[in-house]
């Protein structure tokens, strides 16, 4: 893998505003470091941050410089490239998800990061506090494990006769443990027998054949597997899947309940601009999103057989047909 590859996002609109620098050391402008495992497809976040970044005046090689890293998936780069971004010496880090904090994390305690976003960041250890961070992190969260119970809710609305669930976990994204143990808690509740499987991303055609042939009836998975690939598995299966992230209806899932992802990505580029200008990220508080949507993909509905209810499609935020 080149390291210094540059992601090519939107045919090349981005490349002009984002170039690829070589080096960060001895540039005169403030130089922002971008780290990406690379799974989920970090374009819709870079489109974001960059107008983000935009709409704050920022322009790339006239008064800022970035420095774009993306691990395409592999834990060990990821590590790898968080280290190089603290050897080139940038003024700051905007890790895209909890894996890529947690890979900036153990690279750093001096340089500011932004989470974009994390979850639970207090019980991962990014943050003493929403108020008061502490350290060197702070930036976005979306309550992610709070949202399963919604798209729970949303599962027995929408498939009132499901019972067996199954709950898919990211092992390379240490949020894994929270994310299954919201779904532990309230699954029962609502009469869903559950059926937890980690897997790396990797690994998902496998894993989905082998929920299709258990008898699995519904599938929910944590926001940072691959979007594409599991909307791809589960319609393959004829599984409907759910995400608390309404980017996965987007690339195909049945239904999504989660936060206004582009207004996060975005929100992040005002963490970057406090940093830039003097501010602290021990002073910074960390920011709960605000903004949340419901999605539902009516094409896929339909490819599965799937009626859904008038009341259920007129309260969604946008509807895919």
């Amino acid at each position: 893998m080149n390291r210094r590859d540059f992601i090519n996002v939107f045919a090349g609109s981005l490349a002009a505003t984002f170039p690829l620098r070589a080096r960060a050391q001895g540039s005169a402008r403030p130089v922002v470091g971008v780290l990406m495992l690379g799974n989920p497809d970090p374009g819709f976040f870079l489109h974001e941050l960059g107008q983000g970044l935009r709409e704050l005046g920022y322009v790339e090689g006239r008064n800022i410089t970035l420095e774009l890293r993306n691990a395409h998936g592999s834990m060990a780069s990821l590590n790898a490239l968080a280290r190089e971004l603290v050897e080139i010496k940038v003024d700051v880090i905007v890790a895209f998800q909890t894996p890529s904090v947690a890979a900036a994390k153990e690279a750093t305690s001096e340089i500011p990061i932004v989470m974009c976003p994390a979850q639970e960041p207090v019980q991962m250890g990014f943050v003493a506090s929403f108020a008061r961070p502490g350290g060197n992190i702070t930036g976005l969260t979306t309550a992610t494990a709070d949202l399963t119970g919604k798209n729970l809710d949303l599962i027995r609305e929408a498939l009132p006769a499901a019972r067996r669930l199954a709950a898919i976990g990211n092992t390379i994204d240490p949020f894994h443990k929270p994310f299954l143990e919201s779904l532990q808690a309230a699954a029962p509740k609502l009469g869903f027998q559950l059926m937890t499987v980690l897997t790396p991303p990797d690994e998902l055609e496998a894993v989905f054949a082998e929920l299709a042939k258990d008898g699995v009836e519904v599938v929910l998975v944590q926001p940072s597997m691959g979007r594409e690939i599991a909307a791809e598995m589960a319609l393959k299966n004829r599984l409907p899947l759910l995400a608390p992230s309404a980017e996965f209806a987007r690339a195909g899932a049945l239904m999504a309940y989660g936060a206004d992802a582009g207004a996060v990505y975005r929100q992040s580029a005002t963490f970057v601009d406090k940093i830039i200008k003097g501010r602290k990220p021990a002073d910074l508080p960390v920011e709960l999103a605000t903004k949340f949507v419901l999605v539902v993909n009516l094409k896929t509905a339909n490819a599965l057989g799937i009626t859904l209810s008038p009341t259920l499609l007129a309260r969604a935020d946008e509807v895919i047909e």
